[in-house]
């Protein structure tokens, strides 16, 4: 801790000096031209970027100041929330891909709200679609008939492959999950659960079970959930072996339960876990084993669908599966609470021998607001746009990993990327206090990235989907400036 320190003390006044001097826009919300400083090779002063143009200009904000809020939010909300960075961001407006604080300066926002802002900040046909059901109809419940809900269900369900038909809507990625594993629970009259080591699925009681990361998990029984070897490609101990990680889910079964099993969960890129890639091939062959055994196979898209990944509109596409359950939430509402567990129509038949409901699942606001975010990602091709830009980025960033020998690995697909910081590449030692040492310096540049895996050395790059290759090459050039400065 005492080396972290005197390395973020030590950063943030170069930083500081730097941004403070005449090199750095005054103008903040509008900023666009580059420094002339050469940039990249290691003999010299990498280049102090500044944001692209955006034609936007902040509303003045003459609310509460941060240190107010922080001092109430201390006051009045539970100890167990935690913030970024030493001294926490007063985030008042957003606009498309970028953020503003209470100063009116700009911030490129490359973490959408944790992987919830799909099409961008205050997208205006999403706002539109809100507000104008709002002045109708806010809630009303589903004991009423109203078009939003099932308008909204069709929708998705024309976007999910095989006989995944049957929409059930809730308010969360965590909600979703404890569903998909009540029905699956239901449907093969088994308890036990498998699900993978560094995944997580949520933090209510039961999804704490299948989350299998320490810094998540509270000491409280887990119920009959098994955690498997994670398929892991730079960490893992068979590397992209997936027969041999498949290996591990069929000893799980024949040695830890009876034999028969309930389901099996897992997400196609790890969020939380830090952008992990599942090893190619790895779901086909659990899917079988899982499904021999009486189970139902679940993939949590909370944070891979809706085009995110480029290649394919759900993460699942990626592996050449088609699970029994899809659950989603985040960016399905581009930042309304809401969420979706989508099956087919013989699993969701389980649900009808009790009463299954959802007070404000599928409420009109929510599902007018889904609706408009299929549409605009649809309008707008984001997942193509996705494709293009996540390749961009990736490229430009394994550049970057052959000139830093602290970047261990970059992984991922269209704009869901990972970043892996390490001290030493052969060890794989996390570089925990240099992750927070540039975290904080891209802060000061004006670039919001994300934090992930056990030892939070892994930055999370998962802009809104409206991101550009200019925001790409601003983000890299950060992390370049940044990284030539430790």
């Amino acid at each position: 801790m005492a080396l972290q320190r005197q390395l973020l003390k030590k950063a943030l006044g170069e930083a500081k000096t730097k941004i403070g001097g005449s090199r750095f826009c005054h103008r903040p919300s509008l900023c666009c031209s580059f420094s002339t400083v050469p940039s990249s090779a290691a003999d010299h002063e990498a280049a102090l970027p500044l944001l692209p143009p955006f034609d936007y200009e902040p509303k003045p904000y003459n609310g509460p100041r941060g240190d107010e809020v922080f001092q109430k939010r201390k006051k009045f909300l539970g100890p167990s929330l935690f913030h970024y960075y030493q001294n926490p961001l007063n985030i008042v407006e957003g606009k498309m891909q970028y953020l503003f604080d209470e100063n009116g300066r700009r911030y490129l926002d490359a973490f959408a709200g944790i992987v919830t802002v799909s099409c961008g900040h205050c997208h205006p046909e999403v706002l539109n679609a809100i507000m104008e059901q709002s002045k109708l109809l806010q809630h009303a419940t589903t004991i009423y008939l109203h078009h939003a809900i099932a308008d909204f269900a069709e929708a998705l369900a024309s976007k999910m492959p095989g006989n995944l038909k049957v929409v059930y809507f809730v308010n969360s990625g965590t909600e979703a999950n404890e569903l998909a594993m009540l029905m699956a629970r239901l449907y093969s009259g088994s308890l036990d659960m498998i699900s993978l080591r560094n995944a997580y699925h949520g933090g209510s009681s039961n999804t704490i079970g299948l989350t299998a990361l320490n810094t998540w998990k509270y000491p409280i029984p887990q119920g009959e959930i098994h955690h498997v070897v994670n398929p892991d490609p730079y960490h893992g101990i068979f590397g992209s072996d997936a027969k041999s990680y498949a290996k591990d889910v069929q000893d799980h079964i024949d040695y830890g339960t009876s034999g028969k099993v309930a389901g099996f969960i897992s997400e196609t890129i790890q969020g939380v876990g830090g952008a992990v890639e599942l090893a190619p091939g790895y779901l086909k062959l659990v899917y079988d084993i899982v499904r021999k055994a009486g189970g139902v196979c679940i993939a949590d898209e909370v944070q891979t669908g809706f085009g995110r990944t480029g290649s394919h509109y759900w993460g699942f596409e990626t592996q050449g599966v088609i699970p029994d359950i899809v659950t989603m939430a985040k960016g399905i509402g581009n930042g309304l609470p809401l969420g979706a567990v989508v099956t087919t129509p013989e699993i969701a038949s389980v649900l009808a021998q009790k009463i299954q409901f959802n007070t404000f699942g599928g409420n009109p606001v929510c599902s007018a607001g889904g609706l408009a975010v299929l549409r605009v990602i649809d309008k707008e091709k984001r997942q193509v746009h996705c494709a293009d830009v996540g390749s961009h980025l990736l490229g430009r960033l394994r550049d970057l990993q052959q000139r830093y020998e602290i970047i261990g690995d970059v992984r991922g697909r269209g704009l869901m990327v990972g970043i892996e910081l390490v001290t030493d590449r052969k060890e794989k030692t996390p570089a925990k206090a240099e992750t927070t040492v540039l975290f904080e310096k891209l802060r000061e540049l004006g670039v919001l990235v994300g934090k992930g895996g056990l030892h939070g050395n892994v930055f999370r790059i998962k802009p809104p989907m409206c991101f550009t290759k200019d925001d790409a090459d601003f983000l890299v050039d950060a992390l370049d400036y940044s990284m030539s400065k430790l």
